[in-house]
């Protein structure tokens, strides 16, 4: 009787181990909406049951890991380019992808008052060190250099850019006092639509390329309910609404939050 049990419970667990595993969804998430989905991913455990794994970190970076076969299931990027070449790759679904918010650029300090409201302060002598996310990575680098540009201002400050890995760690040099400036994402400074602390220059729009950020399904989740399910949260009125407390935009053509 015991074999008998023994048996039964395997053959049990051979049955129900994809069902148990298809309530994890793990979400390669681009390093500058950390933030949000803290929030997000808390909602979506407490309203679905379902559990979120989060990997974070570049944009480029995590294309690549998914090109080199990292167990993601759904890719939450910071730019439009990484899921549309997941997808050219064969690596996503088309039919899933989606832009799921727009990102704004800051200019930011941990210093109130450093920062003025037009970039005046690149054009200064008074500090050492301005922070980007490393632009062949990170489209907020990218838009950072493109912005340098349009100020008329890369060759001046040159010498005194440094490079992060991503977003985050574009963010911690500035935090932690190694960087006067940094060029970071709004949601990384903004809480309940608010600057949290320091000083800030929002930088307009059409100084450089858009942030439209998307979201796809990867092959590896095609038939993951809690990935299908989290795609539909992220598009969800209470999603965008956290989302847009951390400064993200909503197009008129992705419809009102």
């Amino acid at each position: 009787m015991s074999w008998y049990r023994g048996c039964l419970t395997l053959f049990v667990g051979v049955l129900l181990g994809p069902l148990l595993s298809a309530t994890e969804v793990r979400v390669a998430t681009a390093a500058n909406f950390a933030g949000p989905m803290e929030r997000l991913a808390s909602m979506f455990e407490q309203t679905s049951g379902h559990r979120v794994i989060v990997a974070l970190g570049s944009t480029g970076a995590l294309k690549a890991q998914i090109r080199h076969g990292a167990p993601f299931d759904v890719f939450v990027a910071g730019d439009a380019a990484g899921p549309a070449a997941v997808v050219q790759a064969g690596l996503g679904v088309q039919r899933t992808r989606f832009t799921y918010a727009h990102g704004r650029l800051v200019l930011w300090s941990r210093d109130a008052g450093r920062v003025d409201a037009a970039g005046e302060v690149l054009r200064r002598r008074d500090w050492k060190r301005l922070a980007i996310a490393n632009p062949a990575l990170a489209p907020y680098g990218k838009a950072a250099m493109e912005t340098l540009d349009r100020l008329g201002v890369r060759s001046s400050v040159r010498s005194r850019i440094v490079q992060g890995e991503n977003i985050a760690q574009a963010y911690q040099f500035v935090a932690s006092g190694n960087a006067q400036l940094g060029f970071v994402a709004l949601s990384q400074v903004m809480t309940d639509g608010r600057i949290s602390r320091g000083s800030a220059w929002v930088v307009p729009q059409q100084w450089h390329s858009p942030i439209a950020q998307d979201a796809v399904l990867l092959q590896r989740g095609r038939d993951n309910p809690a990935a299908i399910a989290w795609l539909e949260f992220l598009r969800s009125a209470p999603a965008r609404r956290v989302m847009q407390s951390y400064g993200y935009e909503f197009p008129s053509a992705m419809g009102a939050p």
